[in-house]
């Protein structure tokens, strides 16, 4: 009798675990084919040559310094950023997590904006701005502050602001996805035992929010330490990153083996980072979760004692600032003014340099500030150049092709990972997220190798793949979020009624979850729009998509039609960021 029971039983099983196996099974095959599997071979050509086995390619990393110093001038400026950002950033995740929804909607667009902006638009906005003939300069010389132009660009302080204003909104959005589950009643609850505002947020809330300083410090460290756009277009020699040597041993020599020795390195200083970091706090507070390490009891009580006097004279400072401000309610729950305005200052900063390329587009002084009459040549140009317009069109083509691909894989895995309660969930998040992970720069150079051996360099197809990599993680992390706000009731009330699986999913599930799809559709859509890094080496001469257009023209020549381009990607961008937030938004609230 019991063997007959558990004869359906184990059917059932094996049909439960071959479904798991069918949602999980594209997304773990797509990763392994293009993203291990490139990647394993750049590293594996480092070490392995036509003699085999030799360790040759590394050599020239140890006996000369330039490349060391190379390293340690990527590091200071990946520092330098994390810092920064995490500092302007905190303030603005703080004030979007405590306003009510329609101001916390306006404020979040504003930073999605930013965050989606084209790197190429922001940091060509940049050269514009800190030019001999850009607005600083202007403004300088118009005020009688300065008697001639000054050398704002090309040195490290352009390099550090550029790089901060490209990954500040990645810090913003790490840090708003711990503050927004962080209990609003305990500051409240510390208010009514006497603690003024200021000194409530910094004993209780600040310690609460440390788990997201941590998270957006590690994301942003480890994206600019693969970065190269913004040091290639603001920079000059001393600020050279490790990310351009891998780009001329591949465009310019052909260095395989050096180009994946150099990758190595680089891979070896992620690691090593993420290790500490997994050590210090603990890798659950990337998901959003508080840290897992317990807290070590101090024996002697001096850091606690300095870190509680520390935070003491935080809170009186605050305090002291906010009583300025007497005709504002702080203990109703409404931001301090001096809050506000920083943040409204900061965002402002944030969102300027691409505004400001929309009156320049329609100048007729070129580049120069501030923009001299009125003309449309610069559009015109642009809609007659052939070669624009069919880098838009294979831009386009592309990012269909990649948002269609990463929401069909996606979705089913963000459903796995949410609704079943399988044994290692967090292993396969953790290899969802290694696109995000590993440095952009060692996955674009191993695609090419790949795509040169089986002829996908300059093809659509080739582009799509790779761009569906880097895109995927964003649908599953949009699909997991729209899935944990989903009422799970209403599939069991079809079920009830006699619905089976594949008809609940038909007719209950997906229209309810469309528009949370639509959205994570745009999100791949935008990623891949705006993506470079695989473009500049596996689209091809002759096959340039838009951003590599644009780098091209960027590198080669500085012309007023960039304005002008610059100026429509920067209006598309934010229609797509609006149309994906309201999608996004009437998901979550069905």
């Amino acid at each position: 009798m019991s063997t007959a029971l558990s004869a359906p039983a184990r059917a059932a099983a094996r049909r439960k675990a071959f479904g798991r196996a069918l949602m999980a099974a594209p997304l773990i095959v797509l990763l392994l084919v293009f993203l291990v599997y490139p990647v394993g071979q750049l590293l594996l050509l480092s070490v392995w040559g036509a003699k085999g086995f030799s360790l040759q390619a590394y050599a020239p990393l140890f006996s000369s310094p330039l490349y060391i110093n190379v390293l340690l001038i990527t590091l200071k400026i990946s520092a330098i950023t994390t810092l920064l950002s995490v500092i302007g950033g905190y303030p603005i995740a703080y004030l979007i997590s405590v306003s009510a929804p329609e101001r916390k909607a306006r404020l979040l667009f504003w930073v999605l904006l930013s965050f989606w902006t084209s790197f190429l638009v922001r940091a060509f906005a940049w050269i514009v701005i800190l030019g001999r003939r850009g607005v600083v300069n202007h403004l300088l010389l118009s005020l009688g502050l300065a008697d001639q132009p000054a050398d704002l660009l090309y040195n490290f302080s352009s390099v550090i602001i550029g790089m901060v204003h490209a990954l500040m909104p990645l810090a913003i959005l790490t840090m708003l996805s711990v503050m927004e589950n962080i209990d609003r009643t305990l500051p409240r609850a510390a208010s009514t035992l006497g603690a003024r505002p200021g000194t409530a947020f910094w004993k209780i809330y600040f310690p609460l929010s440390l788990p997201g300083v941590a998270a957006a410090a590690i994301m942003v460290f480890v994206t600019a330490i693969g970065f190269f756009i913004v040091p290639a277009l603001l920079g000059g020699r001393r600020e050279t990153m490790i990310t351009q040597l891998i780009i001329d041993q591949v465009l310019q020599t052909m260095n395989w083996g050096f180009a994946g020795a150099i990758s190595v390195l680089l891979l070896v200083v992620v690691l090593v980072v993420f290790l500490a970091y997994d050590k210090l706090v603990g890798l659950s507070t990337m998901t959003g979760s508080g840290s897992t390490r317990p807290a070590k009891a101090t024996s002697g009580g001096l850091s606690q004692r300095i870190g509680d006097a520390l935070l003491t004279a935080l809170g009186t400072a605050s305090d002291a600032l906010i009583s300025l401000f007497p005709h504002r309610k702080t203990a109703s729950g409404k931001a301090p003014l001096p809050l506000v305005f920083f943040v409204v200052a900061l965002l402002v900063l944030m969102s300027l340099p691409a505004v400001l390329m929309i009156p320049l587009s329609f100048g007729s002084g070129g580049l120069n500030w501030p923009p001299r009459g009125f003309t449309l040549e610069w559009y015109e140009q642009m809609l007659q150049s052939p070669v624009w317009g069919q880098a838009l069109m294979r831009s386009l083509l592309v990012g269909l092709g990649t948002g269609f691909l990463a929401m069909l894989i996606g979705t089913p895995a963000a459903f796995l990972l949410v609704r079943s309660d399988m044994k290692g969930k967090g292993a396969i998040l953790a290899f969802v997220l290694s696109p995000i992970v590993v440095p952009r720069m060692i996955i674009a150079v191993g695609l090419f190798y790949m795509f040169a051996r089986i002829g996908l360099v300059g093809t659509a197809l080739g582009l799509i793949l790779g761009h569906t990599v880097v895109a995927v993680p964003y649908v599953v992390m949009t699909m997991m979020a729209v899935l944990r706000n989903y009422d799970t009731r209403l599939d069991l009330a079809a079920q009830s009624l006699g619905a089976r699986p594949l008809a609940t999913l038909r007719y209950v599930t997906l229209p309810i979850l469309g528009a949370g799809m639509l959205s994570s559709f745009l999100f791949a859509f935008a990623t891949s729009f705006d993506e470079l890094t695989i473009a500049l080496f596996a689209s091809g001469g002759l096959n340039a998509t838009l951003p590599k257009q644009f780098w091209d023209e960027v590198t080669l020549q500085v012309s007023p039609m960039i304005a002008a381009v610059s100026t429509c990607l920067f209006i598309f961008i934010a229609v797509l960021i609006f149309v994906a937030d309201r999608l996004r938004r009437r998901s979550l609230a069905s």
